[in-house]
């Protein structure tokens, strides 16, 4: 890169950030964050802790989408200073550190224009997310433990909170169903991204004849709702079943009939939660994700009666997979619906499947 190109992309970057600023309203941001600063302060603030907590995951997100921004702007100020003395002296380390340093901040701005684009109503909240393995057994069950695995390890990358609601571990290994709560902001915007089922292909450790398996695990992602949310909730339509919890746990957890499933009887959606020791808790947040369940079905037949006015078609099933993660005989991850790719499957199975998720919200724009 010589010095003329520097110049293009610096000329670039300042457009970008021109084009954010109005994008976002910087002013209006701040101004809101001293809104939130202000309730803070209120010795009443933390009577209702739910809606403090609130109000305190709204302002830790505007700061971060603000000091960010600020931080990208003084970077490209310094870059403009460096290239300034670069131009006058014709430092080659300097110009060498000038180009490095253009090419991290364009990987900056591409990551910050991500979160821009997270801006449908339930983006920012957390996400409540499901594994639900398909025909196959112990295979299947196993390859739903893997991306629970990875789904983990993602989440602790971005610094998110994961919560297990409910788990029931397989016959032999792996699991039978797992559902998470997945703390953070943007959580449920970067997390709908996996919605769908994922296929893997790989030589079965199960196998003892070491033939080549496929299996399917179906993902389902939902906001956390709050109670601003009208979702209606009629006791008459509602069975509620308690049990003991299942799986490891201390002496309380599995000697009361703490878990809680919930039954919405005309749609016949059933959540379960098991996570605390408490049977109310549990009731609780199997509430929250029954709201979460039927704002779904919601969004889905309104997506569907639009798909219909439109005349589209669109499979669902085992066959219409997001994502296949092969093992063997080559490789290789594939997103079905962007056609992003990795070679690197240790990687994207440790958790980095920033690269999916960013193709797939880009495409969707």
């Amino acid at each position: 890169m010589d010095l003329v190109e520097v110049k293009q992309e610096l000329a670039g970057i300042a457009k970008r950030l021109t084009d954010f600023r109005g994008l976002f309203d910087l002013d209006a941001k701040q101004e809101r964050m001293a809104e939130l600063d202000e309730k803070m302060t209120d010795p009443n603030f933390w009577d209702d802790q739910a809606s403090a907590q609130t109000v305190i995951n709204e302002s830790n997100g505007l700061k971060e989408l603000v000091n960010t921004f600020l931080a990208l702007e003084e970077e490209y100020e310094n870059l403009e200073v460096s290239y300034e003395l670069v131009k006058e002296e014709g430092d080659a380390e300097l110009q060498a550190e000038l180009e490095d340093g253009v090419k991290k901040l364009v990987k900056d701005l591409n990551e910050y224009e991500l979160q821009l684009l997270l801006n449908e109503p339930y983006d920012k909240n957390n996400a409540i997310l499901e594994l639900h393995p398909g025909a196959g057994g112990t295979e299947s069950q196993d390859w739903a433990s893997m991306l629970l695995r990875m789904y983990t390890r993602w989440a602790e990358r971005k610094g998110y909170k994961v919560e297990t609601l409910d788990y029931l571990p397989g016959d032999e290994a792996g699991v039978k169903s797992v559902t998470l709560l997945i703390k953070g902001h943007n959580a449920y915007g970067y997390l709908k991204a996996e919605k769908g089922v994922h296929r893997l292909v790989r030589i079965s450790p199960f196998d003892s004849s070491g033939r080549r398996h496929t299996s399917f695990v179906s993902c389902e992602v939902m906001p956390e709702l709050d109670d601003a949310v009208e979702i209606d909730l009629s006791p008459e339509e509602l069975k509620i079943d308690t049990y003991r919890a299942s799986g490891a746990g201390g002496q309380h957890i599995n000697t009361t009939d703490s878990a809680v499933r919930i039954t919405h009887l005309p749609t016949n959606t059933v959540v379960t939660c098991q996570s605390e020791r408490s049977q109310i808790k549990n009731r609780e947040q199997a509430m929250k994700m029954m709201k979460a369940k039927l704002y779904q079905l919601r969004i889905e037949e309104q997506q569907k009666e639009l798909a219909e006015i439109r005349g589209e078609q669109k499979e669902i099933g085992w066959g219409s997979q997001i994502r296949s993660y092969v093992f063997h005989p080559y490789s290789l991850v594939k997103d079905h619906r962007t056609n992003t790719e990795s070679g690197n499957t240790n990687a994207v199975m440790d958790g980095e499947i920033d690269p999916f998720i960013d193709a797939f919200l880009r495409a969707k724009v």
